[in-house]
Protein backbone atom coordinates (compact mmCIF):
# COMPACT_ATOMS: atom_id res chain seq x y z
CA UNK A 1 0.00 0.00 0.00
CA UNK A 2 1.23 3.32 -0.68
CA UNK A 3 2.04 6.02 1.62
CA UNK A 4 -1.21 8.36 0.13
CA UNK A 5 -3.25 4.92 0.36
CA UNK A 6 -1.87 4.38 3.87
CA UNK A 7 -3.37 8.04 5.04
CA UNK A 8 -6.60 8.08 3.18
CA UNK A 9 -7.39 4.54 5.39
CA UNK A 10 -6.22 6.16 8.61
CA UNK A 11 -8.76 8.72 7.88
CA UNK A 12 -11.44 6.19 7.02
CA UNK A 13 -10.97 4.55 9.82
CA UNK A 14 -10.38 7.46 11.82
CA UNK A 15 -14.21 9.06 10.86
CA UNK A 16 -15.39 4.87 11.82
CA UNK A 17 -13.77 5.67 15.21
CA UNK A 18 -15.57 8.90 15.96
CA UNK A 19 -18.64 7.86 15.47
CA UNK A 20 -17.81 4.76 17.45
CA UNK A 21 -16.13 6.57 19.96
CA UNK A 22 -13.82 3.90 19.63
CA UNK A 23 -10.53 4.60 22.16
CA UNK A 24 -8.09 1.95 21.31
CA UNK A 25 -8.73 2.84 17.70
CA UNK A 26 -8.60 6.40 18.28
CA UNK A 27 -5.36 6.26 20.40
CA UNK A 28 -4.04 4.38 17.39
CA UNK A 29 -4.77 7.08 15.22
CA UNK A 30 -4.06 10.34 17.49
CA UNK A 31 -0.19 10.93 18.09
CA UNK A 32 0.09 11.16 22.24
CA UNK A 33 1.51 15.03 20.77
CA UNK A 34 -1.35 15.47 18.97
CA UNK A 35 -2.97 19.48 19.00
CA UNK A 36 -6.32 20.50 17.40
CA UNK A 37 -7.91 23.78 16.84
CA UNK A 38 -11.22 24.13 16.64
CA UNK A 39 -13.51 26.18 14.83
CA UNK A 40 -13.18 28.91 18.29
CA UNK A 41 -9.80 28.72 18.31
CA UNK A 42 -9.77 26.34 21.37
CA UNK A 43 -7.43 23.68 21.73
CA UNK A 44 -7.43 20.36 22.66
CA UNK A 45 -5.30 17.50 22.65
CA UNK A 46 -5.61 13.69 22.32
CA UNK A 47 -6.71 12.98 25.52
CA UNK A 48 -9.40 15.91 25.56
CA UNK A 49 -10.59 14.48 22.91
CA UNK A 50 -11.06 10.53 23.68
CA UNK A 51 -12.13 11.76 26.65
CA UNK A 52 -15.03 13.96 25.46
CA UNK A 53 -16.39 11.19 23.29
CA UNK A 54 -16.27 8.46 25.90
CA UNK A 55 -18.53 10.58 28.34
CA UNK A 56 -20.61 11.11 25.71
CA UNK A 57 -20.14 15.34 26.15
CA UNK A 58 -20.27 15.06 22.06
CA UNK A 59 -21.29 12.35 19.90
CA UNK A 60 -20.78 11.78 16.17
CA UNK A 61 -23.68 10.63 14.70
CA UNK A 62 -22.63 10.68 11.17
CA UNK A 63 -19.59 11.94 9.30
CA UNK A 64 -19.21 12.06 5.59
CA UNK A 65 -16.46 13.10 3.68
CA UNK A 66 -17.26 15.61 1.08
CA UNK A 67 -13.50 15.88 -0.28
CA UNK A 68 -9.94 14.96 0.22
CA UNK A 69 -6.97 15.38 -0.59
CA UNK A 70 -3.26 14.89 0.54
CA UNK A 71 -0.31 16.66 0.05
CA UNK A 72 3.04 14.46 0.13
CA UNK A 73 5.66 17.01 2.00
CA UNK A 74 8.05 14.65 2.70
CA UNK A 75 8.34 10.75 2.63
CA UNK A 76 7.31 11.26 6.75
CA UNK A 77 4.79 13.91 6.89
CA UNK A 78 1.62 15.11 4.68
CA UNK A 79 -0.81 17.40 4.99
CA UNK A 80 -4.39 16.59 4.33
CA UNK A 81 -7.24 19.33 3.29
CA UNK A 82 -10.18 17.83 3.76
CA UNK A 83 -14.52 18.51 4.67
CA UNK A 84 -16.67 16.74 5.85
CA UNK A 85 -20.66 16.77 6.80
CA UNK A 86 -21.04 15.37 10.53
CA UNK A 87 -24.39 14.86 12.96
CA UNK A 88 -23.16 15.72 16.08
CA UNK A 89 -24.93 15.48 19.31
CA UNK A 90 -24.28 18.01 21.81
CA UNK A 91 -26.08 18.66 25.08
CA UNK A 92 -28.98 16.27 23.45
CA UNK A 93 -29.49 18.04 20.39
CA UNK A 94 -28.48 16.53 17.13
CA UNK A 95 -27.30 19.06 14.57
CA UNK A 96 -25.76 19.14 11.22
CA UNK A 97 -22.46 20.57 10.57
CA UNK A 98 -20.25 21.82 7.78
CA UNK A 99 -16.03 21.40 8.15
CA UNK A 100 -13.68 22.12 6.64
CA UNK A 101 -10.10 21.12 8.41
CA UNK A 102 -6.72 21.16 7.29
CA UNK A 103 -4.52 18.16 9.12
CA UNK A 104 -0.60 17.02 9.40
CA UNK A 105 0.40 13.70 9.60
CA UNK A 106 3.71 12.36 10.49
CA UNK A 107 5.20 8.74 10.21
CA UNK A 108 7.00 7.58 13.25
CA UNK A 109 7.90 4.18 13.28
CA UNK A 110 6.60 2.67 10.12
CA UNK A 111 3.00 4.42 10.67
CA UNK A 112 1.11 7.18 10.31
CA UNK A 113 -0.52 9.33 12.49
CA UNK A 114 -2.46 12.74 12.82
CA UNK A 115 -0.37 15.36 14.75
CA UNK A 116 -2.23 18.28 14.28
CA UNK A 117 -5.93 19.66 13.14
CA UNK A 118 -7.34 23.14 12.42
CA UNK A 119 -10.89 23.04 12.28
CA UNK A 120 -13.54 25.53 10.45
CA UNK A 121 -17.63 25.44 9.70
CA UNK A 122 -17.96 25.62 6.75
CA UNK A 123 -20.86 27.60 5.16
CA UNK A 124 -19.97 26.94 1.57
CA UNK A 125 -21.60 23.01 1.46
CA UNK A 126 -18.27 22.00 2.86
CA UNK A 127 -16.92 20.90 -0.55
CA UNK A 128 -13.51 21.64 -1.55
CA UNK A 129 -12.73 23.47 -4.66
CA UNK A 130 -11.01 20.99 -7.85
CA UNK A 131 -7.23 20.49 -7.25
CA UNK A 132 -5.34 23.57 -7.50
CA UNK A 133 -7.19 26.20 -6.53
Amino acid sequence: MSDEQQILKLFEDGDRALVAADAVELSRIYADDYVQYDESGQTSNKQDLISKLISGAIRYVAMVSTGRRIRMLRDDVAIVHGSEVDTVELGGQRSPVRYVYMDVVVKRDGRWQIVASQLAKSSDGGTLPPSGQ
